[in-house]
């Protein structure tokens, strides 16, 4: 049998009288629509314990709206000719930066033109094993709308390492995001269990139910007028964590389409949100080693446009 995987989802009262197919891409985004659609077609969607064929429907606030994503027995990912930004290789790894929009390994509804796809036509054989194959050679992830910086695993050795670094939360990793509203300090720490969101298993709550502990540490970079570009660095890695935190604090992240205003005034697709310096101990030479990555053009325009209107 095929596995599958379960989600719950509460409708919220601000997101009533949106049809189903748009809510599904908002709390899925790592799913195409195209295979959103498909799943409604097929009748893996309930609404109320009904099953709803229809991806038109409007759903109301306090719709309860349970979803099936079957996954098949057998993969095959194949390597695909995308670009890499490619910001460093030897022998046991590479760093990339990935761009805005981009999977990083397959899934259902994005079973090609991933980052996975990308590094495999570029590595052929040389990626490491440990995560299977579907994830050959990642050692951990960003989401599909941030960009920004990626290690590569390219030995079972290599993979092991860094792994190990990220566990004991050594490996260096900093963001920069424009958030809104205006912050008094000039630099904080945002200290704050996160687990899955007991009211939406889709997304990630501050909660101390089954709550990780997750520290953020965030620091202003430029004052915007109403909003504010940061700089956060993570000393935990948690699902989503700077989004979760910085709306944990009242600061949600232009763009975010799970953790923030469900209308964004600016008309920005996908959370401002670059991963732009990573650093880690080398697993071969054992020195460290440090990069960083420009922000994005769409990044820089939006900061100009809201320089503009400081």
């Amino acid at each position: 049998m095929s596995e599958a995987n379960h989600y719950h989802l509460t409708i919220e009262p601000e997101e009533a009288g949106e049809r189903m197919d748009k809510l599904l891409a908002l709390y899925l985004p790592e799913v195409s629509r195209s295979f959103l659609v498909r799943m409604v077609e097929k009748g893996c969607v309930k609404v109320n314990g009904r099953v709803e064929t229809s991806k038109k429907i409007k759903l109301h606030g306090g719709d309860d709206v349970d979803i099936t994503v079957e996954e098949p027995q057998t993969l095959a990912v194949e390597p695909e000719n995308i670009p890499l930004a490619i910001v460093y290789e030897d022998n046991d790894v590479m760093v990339v930066n990935k761009p805005k929009g981009m999977v990083v390994h397959p899934g259902p509804g994005n079973w090609t033109g991933t980052l996975v796809n990308a590094v495999m036509y570029h590595c052929g054989d040389s990626l490491s094993s440990i995560n299977g194959v579907i994830r050959p050679g990642i050692v951990h992830r960003i989401d599909k709308d941030t960009s920004g910086l990626l290690m590569i695993a390219k030995n079972d050795m290599a993979h092991r390492c860094l792994a190990d670094q990220l566990m004991r939360h050594s490996i260096t990793r900093a963001y920069q995001c424009i958030v809104y509203g205006g912050f008094h300090e000039e630099e904080g720490t945002v200290d704050a269990p996160i687990g899955r969101d007991p009211a939406n298993r889709l997304r990630q709550a501050v909660t101390d139910h089954h709550g990780r502990r997750a520290v953020t540490h965030y620091k202003v970079l430029e004052r915007l007028g109403k909003h504010t570009l940061l700089e956060a660095r993570l000393e935990t890695g948690r699902t989503h964590q700077i989004r979760v935190h910085m709306r944990h604090i009242g600061h949600p992240l232009v763009g975010d389409p799970l953790y923030g205003p469900k209308k964004d005034r600016l008309g920005v697709q996908g959370q401002v949100l670059h991963a732009y310096l990573l650093g880690f101990i080398h697993p071969a030479t054992k020195e460290y080693m440090e990069f960083t990555a420009p922000r994005p053009e769409a990044f820089e325009k939006l900061l100009q446009r809201l320089r503009q209107h400081k």
